[in-house]
């Protein structure tokens, strides 16, 4: 992985996944958005999809499912982490069926989950 990005209208949720992950021993860079556009325009400047990004589904800009449709629309296809507060295995379903989610994780995140993540894909 080149770098993780982070994806989430709440600021702490960045916060708190950033400083999990620094503390978990990431080195590469972490970028963090709360508005996915934004997120989607710095993603689209990339040449290669080598990075892991950690998307919320619900947030006012555009919704994850959205962001998701998006990649698949110019057919990049970056690691995704789905990092949620929705419990409902009908996302859960619908999320997995994207070929480059690679997991789906219920918020609150901790240092057990992050540790678990990493061992798959922060290496």
């Amino acid at each position: 992985m080149n770098s993780v990005i982070l994806v989430d209208d709440q600021p702490i949720t960045n916060f708190i996944t950033r400083k999990l992950l620094q503390i978990e021993g990431v080195t590469i860079p972490i970028s963090d958005f709360t508005n996915p556009v934004i997120a989607l325009e710095k993603i689209l400047k990339l040449k290669e999809p080598n990075e892991i990004i950690f998307l919320d589904l619900n947030m006012p800009e555009m919704s994850g499912w959205e962001f998701l449709d998006k990649l698949v629309e110019i057919n990049y296809r970056p690691k995704i982490i789905i990092l949620t507060s929705s419990t409902s295995d009908l996302d859960k379903d619908k999320a997995l069926k994207y070929d480059f989610v690679e997991d789906f994780i219920i918020k609150p995140l901790n240092q057990n989950k992050i540790s678990q993540l990493c061992s798959k894909y922060c290496k």
